[in-house]
């Protein structure tokens, strides 16, 4: 920050040291107290510019980053949002294997950061020659000076929250944190808080998010992975058909698995109550909430912390088009069906 404490000489000193919110409406009838650590407060309103800045910072210091640079890394889109936007202010090209799913507005906004985007099918098997993972490992043997992220298994994506995200809850609670509620995708995220709070607290029960179509919830209740599991899923972000090194299954006490349709009611539940414009993976946080409530995970003691990942600008086209949530069978007899004169035209 500059010497008047007043201006920031870029929007990176902007990164981290996001808001604690109180939920009120939708957990007005649960027992204790809940919060979302709102991290679309981010200047790339999502909770992957941390890993973006630290990995990138950590890189400079160890001379593997040179100028000339280029960075290389799968992406759903956040990670690929954050690392555009630090790769363009520290001067570094920035290449993105972007999976299929990743919603046009993601795409879009990387595109208008500068960064050169691949976009790679969703529905194959991890070690196609056509999924992010191998697209990115092709793009860095090809591009000269280059350097692949592979935030799926970087300790740095479990050190950047540990270092930031977890001492900042830790100190927005006063310590009085008791459920962590957190999507496990890279598992970045749930592990680094985990970790530091586990540390302080080894009672407060750290809760992964996990997606339908995706092997994580039984891969760390068994051990073992189960093909039979392992099928398209169009929640973004959140969940893996492989087993991340950057997920610290120890710390995590279990997971709870949500639905696609239930994650996109959740978020535009969210915005609509708490006027908290959420993305995809928010819903399904507190969907997973609301799961563990119906269950009695909670009592009148409990202070809830769940993770917001990131702002509901980027599902526009998606989970927030009342087109696109038809097509996928999403409004039914079970749901909100939207109003056909909520728009009026003069």
């Amino acid at each position: 920050m500059s010497q008047d404490n007043k201006s920031y000489n870029n929007i990176l000193e902007l990164i981290g040291n996001t808001p604690l919110i109180k939920l009120n409406e939708l957990t007005k009838n649960f027992l204790g107290s809940y919060f979302t650590k709102y991290e679309c407060y981010n200047p790339g309103h999502s909770s992957k510019d941390r890993i973006a800045l630290h990995i990138l910072n950590q890189a400079e210091k160890k001379g593997i980053l040179k100028k000339g640079s280029t960075i290389i890394e799968t992406t759903s889109g956040n990670t690929g949002f954050s690392l555009a936007m630090v790769s363009l202010l520290k001067g570094y090209k920035c290449i993105l294997a972007v999976s299929s799913k990743a919603s046009k507005d993601k795409i879009n906004m990387m595109k208008c950061l500068g960064a050169e985007i691949y976009v790679c099918p969703s529905n194959v098997s991890y070690d196609d020659p056509r999924s992010y993972y191998e697209v990115a490992k092709r793009l860095t043997n090809e591009t000269k000076n280059s350097v692949h992220i592979n935030q799926y298994f970087n300790e740095l994506n479990i050190e950047a929250h540990y270092e930031t995200t977890g001492p900042e809850i830790w100190s927005q609670t006063n310590g009085k944190i008791t459920h962590l509620i957190a999507c496990s995708g890279t598992g970045g995220t749930i592990s680094g808080i985990g970790r530091f709070l586990k540390e302080k607290n080894s009672n407060i029960k750290i809760i992964g998010v996990d997606a339908y179509g995706s092997i994580l919830k039984k891969y760390h209740e068994t051990g073992k992975i189960d093909p039979n599991e392992i099928y398209s899923y169009r929640i973004e972000g959140l969940g893996k058909n492989i087993v991340p090194s950057a997920t610290d299954f120890k710390i995590i006490d279990k997971f709870v698995k949500v639905t696609d349709s239930d994650s996109a009611h959740m978020a535009r539940e969210i915005t609509l109550k708490e006027g908290l414009f959420v993305g995809y993976t928010s819903g399904a946080a507190f969907q997973a909430a609301n799961i563990l409530n119906e269950e009695n995970e909670f009592n009148s003691n409990s202070l809830v912390v769940i993770v917001f990942p990131d702002h509901g600008s980027r599902y526009l086209s998606k989970i927030y088009s009342d087109e696109w949530m038809n097509n996928q069978g999403f409004y039914d007899s079970t749901f909100y069906q939207p109003e056909t004169n909520s728009i009026n035209y003069v």
